[in-house]
C-alpha cells in the first residue's frame, strides 16, 4: 500500500469510529438477479442516503475545534442538505442550506423538518456559489462542501468499508459518480482492502464531466447544468480533491456512462423486483450492471439513496 493510500485509509477508519453512534450500518444484500451480486442499499441510511456519513464526519470534526464554528452552510439539491441539517442539529449548531429552485420538494421539506434554514428564492446552479460566499461572509458560517472536502470524502468511504467487511471477496465495486465524494471514498476503501478490486464510477451519459475528466487527465466542466433523472449528480465538474483521488492517483479504474432509458429501467427493477425504494441517482450502479457495462466478477453495488420524487417514480413505474 502506498503512503498516500495508507494515510487516507486510516482517515476512513477513524471516520467510521467517529460517526458510528449517528449513522446506520446498512446491510449487504444478496439478490436473485445474480448469486455473485451484493447490494449496499444506502436508501436504508439515516435521512435516506449515504450523505450523512460525510456530513457527520465533517461536522463532528469541526465542532470539536476551538473556537467552535458559529454554524454551518451548504449548497445542495437535497440529500447533502438533509445530512448537514441533521448533523448540525446533533451538535447543537445552526445550519443554512442553499437549494436551487425546482429541486425535489420532498428533499426541501425534509431539510426544513430537520431544523435547517433553507433559501431557494433566486438560487440556481449558476448563482448558488456567489450567494454562498455572500451568506458565509454575512453570517460567519463554516461551509460543509458536498464532495470536495477530505472529511466528507473519508466519511463517504465508510460505506465501502462496511461492504468489504461483509463481502471481503468482491472483485468489482461500482458507485454513482457526481462530484466524486462517494466514489473517492469508495476507491480509498477498496484499494486499501485489495489493490486488485476494480473500482467503477457510473455517470449519466448526459452529465459526463467526470468521464471527460478521466479521459482528458484534467478537470472538465460542462457548459450547463445537465438535465438527468439522476438529480443527485447534476454537477458540472468534479472537485480538485476528488480528481486527485480518482484520476491523478489512479484509484478509480473506469467510468462508465448510462443512458436515461437505462436509469429508468434500473429504477423499475429496483422497485418491482428488488423491492428497494431507490431514487434514480441511487440506481446508477444497477443501471450499469443491468446494461452489461460492468466488468465480470463478484460485484458490489453501492446504491446511494432513496429520497425519490414520487411523481417521477410513479411515471417511471407506469412506463412499460
Amino acid at each position: 500500500m502506498t503512503p498516500y493510500l495508507e494515510a487516507h485509509s486510516a482517515q476512513v477508519r477513524e471516520a467510521a469510529e467517529r460517526i458510528r453512534p449517528h449513522v446506520r450500518r446498512t446491510p449487504s444484500l444478496t439478490t436473485d438477479l445474480d448469486p455473485e451480486l451484493r447490494l449496499k442499499p444506502e436508501c436504508f441510511q439515516v435521512t435516506g442516503s449515504f450523505k450523512v456519513r460525510g456530513a457527520f464526519n465533517a461536522i463532528l470534526t469541526l465542532a470539536a475545534q476551538q473556537p467552535m464554528p458559529a454554524g454551518f452552510i451548504a449548497v445542495s439539491s437535497g440529500n447533502h442538505a438533509q445530512a448537514v441539517a441533521l448533523a448540525a442539529a446533533t451538535v447543537g449548531l445552526p445550519a443554512l442550506v442553499l437549494i436551487p429552485e425546482g429541486s425535489n420538494p420532498a428533499k426541501v421539506a425534509a431539510t426544513r423538518a430537520l431544523g435547517a434554514e433553507v433559501i431557494q428564492e433566486g438560487i440556481t446552479f449558476v448563482t448558488r456559489e456567489q450567494r454562498l460566499r455572500e451568506e458565509m461572509a454575512a453570517r460567519g458560517l463554516t461551509m460543509v462542501h458536498p464532495f470536495d472536502d477530505w472529511n466528507v470524502i473519508h466519511g463517504q468511504g465508510t460505506a465501502a468499508l462496511e461492504l468489504l467487511e461483509d463481502s471481503p471477496d468482491l472483485q468489482v465495486i461500482a458507485a454513482p459518480l457526481g462530484g466524486g465524494g462517494l466514489l473517492s471514498g469508495t476507491a480509498i476503501s477498496a484499494k486499501s482492502h485489495d489493490p486488485a478490486v476494480r473500482v467503477i464510477g457510473v455517470e449519466p451519459a448526459v452529465a459526463d464531466d467526470a468521464y471527460r475528466s478521466w479521459k482528458a487527465g484534467t478537470i472538465q466542466t460542462l457548459a450547463a447544468t445537465p438535465q438527468t433523472l439522476a438529480d443527485g449528480v447534476r454537477t458540472t465538474a468534479i472537485g480538485t480533491r476528488t480528481f486527485e483521488v480518482m484520476f491523478a492517483q489512479g484509484l478509480v479504474d473506469e467510468v462508465v456512462l448510462v443512458t436515461e432509458e437505462e436509469i429508468a429501467a434500473a429504477v423499475r427493477v429496483a422497485w418491482s423486483r428488488l423491492h428497494l425504494a431507490l431514487e434514480p441517482t441511487g440506481a446508477l450502479p444497477l443501471a450499469a450492471y443491468l446494461s452489461g457495462k460492468l466488468p465480470a466478477g463478484r460485484t458490489g453495488l453501492i446504491l446511494s439513496g432513496g429520497n425519490a420524487n414520487l411523481e417521477t417514480v410513479a411515471t417511471l413505474l407506469r412506463t412499460p
